[in-house]
């Protein structure tokens, strides 16, 4: 029993650190549903980009890039994308997310009461483009992690940590 606690303890303690954690992938059918409807929020093709997300101490860095350097059709639906984003991010509005992942989507009420206390800012890439979440608030720093690793575990093979 002592080590079954022990177990759950360090679980509990590994995924709240703010550390690099792999996440589950979800199911490969989930993945299939996310990719549909993330197709008709985001403009750029799934199958030709990839996200990355990256925890950080005070936040994370989502990127998005084109697989094919010299694919400058999708670099510059991403940009816009990601543009548009940041705008209604900053504004607490997560809609999109929301429409890809679901409304329950981990993360994603703590983000959408952030008032300001997550500075979010757009840079274009050389094939694609960042978005650079930081916060001084733990239970924001807490809900991008938590966010990110939803991401990465429903978009498969389109998404790193």
């Amino acid at each position: 029993m002592l080590l079954v606690v022990a177990t759950a303890v360090a679980a509990l303690s590994a995924g709240c650190s703010g550390g690099s954690s792999t996440p589950t992938p979800a199911s490969s059918s989930r993945q299939v549903e996310v990719a549909e409807r993330g197709a008709s929020v985001m403009p750029f093709d799934l199958d030709r980009t990839t996200h990355q997300f990256t925890k950080t101490d005070g936040g994370g860095v989502q990127t998005v890039v084109a697989d094919d350097p010299q694919d400058t059709t999708q670099m510059s639906l991403i940009r816009q994308h990601l543009t548009e984003e940041v705008d209604r991010f900053r504004r607490g509005d997560f809609t999109d997310p929301g429409r890809i992942h679901g409304q329950k989507m981990p993360g994603l009420e703590a983000l959408r009461g952030h008032g300001g206390r997550i500075t979010i800012d757009y840079e274009t890439t050389a094939d694609g483009g960042r978005i650079t979440y930081t916060t001084t608030d733990p239970g924001l720093r807490d809900a991008l992690h938590v966010w990110f690793d939803a991401q990465v575990s429903d978009h498969g093979q389109h998404a790193t940590n």
